[in-house]
């Protein structure tokens, strides 16, 4: 069998007796949402042309904070976020629901 069939014939072997646990479902999402806020980061840090250096020296943090940030790899706090948030000059939008994580940084206008 080649590999393109065993892939095809795993999948719907997993699609008909294959149940996730709750826990596992959870871990996903938790996942999903990390990986979510990470691009978000990544984006709006490409989007204004910035450095990890240049958003850690604005944010109060060191580079390999935000690089972990960007590779999913830190569960931010509360008052990071506010921090990210400001280093970026945006608002941070995130919008949680059973079947979505949605992330955002919201470019603050000018007054």
């Amino acid at each position: 069998m080649n590999h393109s069939r065993w892939k095809l014939k795993r999948e719907q072997e997993l699609g008909t007796d294959h149940s996730e646990t709750e826990e596992v479902r959870a871990e996903r999402a938790e996942i999903r949402l990390a990986m979510a806020f990470a691009k978000a980061v990544y984006d709006r840090r490409k989007e204004l042309g910035l450095s990890q250096s240049d958003v850690a020296e604005r944010a109060g943090l060191t580079q390999a904070k935000v690089s972990r940030i960007e590779g999913a790899d830190a569960v931010p706090t509360l008052p990071l976020l506010r921090r990210l948030a400001r280093a970026l000059d945006a608002s941070l939008s995130i919008a949680l629901d059973e079947e979505q994580e949605e992330v955002s940084f919201v470019a603050r206008t000018a007054a």
